[in-house]
């Protein structure tokens, strides 16, 4: 009776400081998940037999029954392109029978967590996140351990365990500047924000199409905010030190608005004097004058793999680690314009 009374009171916690490992290691071994190493494993196996623990799956079941509650954690819903995404995963996400719960963080850290606390106290099934900026692989990780279903979009933390639903960025990029090079142009500058996640995508894309089209002239690539009023400063300083460009390729609609705006500014016409390629293709893209280019990013088909990998997930199927879904490149006038007298 002593001896079960022992057993009784030895906890998860007790078998986790004993084998030396996480509690979230333990609970893996314990529900059998092929996700532990076969080290880490017998070490769990020994402090159970060790201490004595019981696995009370009856009571284990309860406390992981989730609801039909999916979170939605959008990082910006200010910016066009994730307030498409909101909406349409909120659509995709009902026809899976799951209700979806909405949230932005406006890239605070700090609002994600707390946010994402809330939501695992209504016990939610699932996350669908485009993380916010700084976002760490171990927080992530910690979250895909805690038992929840979790995916991350448009943007990837490296390494980590959540699969990830991304555009095509690096493809983007190469068919922009590639175009660009089509039609004439030599003097090719890159405006983008270097703390970005995509970042490093778009400037291989851009990297790679200059040489594939044995450009050699050397790249001018520019660290710039995301937003409308830094493209502008951005090109007055381009145009001020770099004479002969005769193309931006930005990797932001945002950007290359500010980039239009001071053209028009400094009396030169976008897409005869200079041409002009976005990224996004915003809806008010193609309502400019003249109307700018832009990378399409597929919004339905990244919701249509996000629902796809979720049901994965549910049914205990394992998904990609990475799903890459293609972009288009949407030509207008900003990038087609010929120089008079062509």
């Amino acid at each position: 009776m002593k001896n079960d009374k022992k057993r009784a009171n030895v906890t998860i916690f007790d078998v986790a400081k004993e084998a030396q490992v996480s509690k979230s290691t333990v609970s893996l071994v314990l529900t059998k998940s092929e996700k532990v190493s076969d080290k880490s494993k017998a070490k769990v196996l020994h402090a159970i037999e060790k201490l004595g623990y019981v696995y009370n799956r009856e009571a284990a079941a309860l406390r992981s029954k989730r609801t039909n509650l999916v979170a939605l954690v959008m990082n910006d819903l200010t910016c066009p392109l994730c307030a498409q995404l909101a909406v349409e995963l909120e659509k995709q996400v009902y026809t899976l029978g799951m209700v979806p719960m909405l949230v932005s963080t406006n890239e605070c850290i700090e609002r994600q967590q707390q946010a994402v606390q809330a939501f695992k106290e209504y016990n939610v099934s699932a996350f669908i996140m485009i993380p916010a900026k700084g976002t760490s692989r171990q927080w992530l990780d910690n979250l895909y351990d805690s038992g929840f279903l979790v995916i991350t979009i448009m943007r990837e933390i490296a390494f980590a365990k959540a699969p990830s639903i991304l555009p095509d960025n690096k493809k983007g990029a190469h068919l922009a500047t590639s175009h660009l090079i089509e039609v004439g142009a030599r003097h090719i500058a890159a405006l983008g924000e270097q703390d970005c996640f995509e970042y490093q995508a778009k400037l291989a894309g851009f990297q790679s199409a200059l040489t594939s089209h044995h450009v050699k002239h050397q790249a001018t690539v520019i660290d710039v905010q995301n937003n409308r009023r830094a493209g502008k400063k951005a090109f007055k300083q381009l145009i001020e030190t770099h004479r002969n460009i005769d193309a931006v390729m930005c990797f932001s609609d945002f950007i290359a608005y500010g980039v239009v705006d001071t053209m028009r500014e400094i009396g030169l016409s976008p897409g005869r004097d200079i041409k002009v390629i976005g990224f996004n293709d915003f809806a008010d893209s193609q309502f400019m004058t003249p109307s700018l280019s832009s990378v399409k990013i597929d919004i339905n088909e990244i919701c249509r793999r996000t629902c796809q990998t979720l049901s994965e997930q549910l049914s205990g199927t394992t998904p990609a680690a990475t799903t890459i879904v293609d972009v288009t490149l949407q030509l207008r006038d900003s990038s087609q314009i010929c120089e008079i007298g062509v």
